[in-house]
């Protein structure tokens, strides 16, 4: 099974385009971006996807892809700007510790985001915003900064809560799904985050997956984990099921 996954990915990155998937340019907070779009239906509940510190790749492609199978929309944003997808270690780090160090900027980047899935006809009335490593403590950033989407949602995402935030302005529900053998967020810091959301009475659920490490949905990966991301991946649209369809 996990050799199917890896093949799948990377016939994702290669497959034609239809009609209604597409690469699209928008600009976000003075910065010309490049996000990933895919919409099955006309107003079709639509997932807001952010992607890891490696930028939007073929990996976030195959995850909208997957998506759109269900009859979801898909807007996969772009946060470091068109073109801009680094390779090494160094540019990674330097381009995420840029982001969290200047939160307004990574709020404006995700709303302007939102406001080009809009342009472009996406239902961003009825959404969730899902992310994976870095991208899913960039969701957490959109919750505290009281976005009115329906739901929230981190793969082995990055917990903390910055110095001065916290979930006061959260309006949608949270789903944290993570990896209790995960060496870079700590079961010390899900349990924190467990405490801030219920001390602020935000609807959350959380889910640990044994044996998982960070980044365990990450195809072809040392860390990649098939049976907590089959899991985690369940749980989810199941998820998107009970939040965006259910009326």
């Amino acid at each position: 099974m996990r050799a199917v996954w890896i093949v799948m990915m990377a016939v994702a990155a290669l497959l034609p385009l239809g009609a209604e998937e597409r690469f699209v340019s928008y600009e976000a907070a003075g910065t010309l971006c490049e996000g990933y779009m895919t919409a099955p239906t006309p107003n079709a509940p639509l997932v807001l996807l952010v992607h890891d510190w490696d930028g939007l790749t073929g990996y976030e492609v195959k995850r909208s892809r997957m998506l759109s199978e269900l009859g979801y929309a898909v807007f996969a944003v772009d946060l470091f700007g068109k073109g801009v997808r680094p390779t090494t270690l160094e540019e990674k780090r330097r381009l995420t510790r840029d982001l969290y160090n200047d939160r307004e900027r990574m709020r404006a980047l995700l709303q302007g985001a939102l406001k080009a899935a809009k342009a472009k006809g996406l239902n961003v009335d009825n959404a969730v915003a899902a992310g994976y490593c870095f991208g899913g403590a960039a969701v957490l950033e959109l919750a505290r900064s009281g976005s009115d989407l329906k739901g929230f949602v981190t793969f082995h995402g990055g917990l903390q809560t910055p110095k001065g935030e916290d979930y006061s302005k959260t309006k949608g529900r949270l789903l944290i799904l993570h990896g209790s053998a995960d060496a870079s967020i700590t079961m010390e810091v899900f349990a924190a985050l467990a405490g801030e959301l219920e001390a602020a009475r935000i609807p959350h659920e959380m889910i640990t997956y044994g044996g998982a490490p960070h980044a365990f949905t990450i195809f072809g990966s040392d860390r990649y984990r098939e049976d907590a991301d089959r899991k985690s991946w369940r749980r989810f649209t199941e998820f998107l099921e009970e939040t965006l369809r259910r009326r």
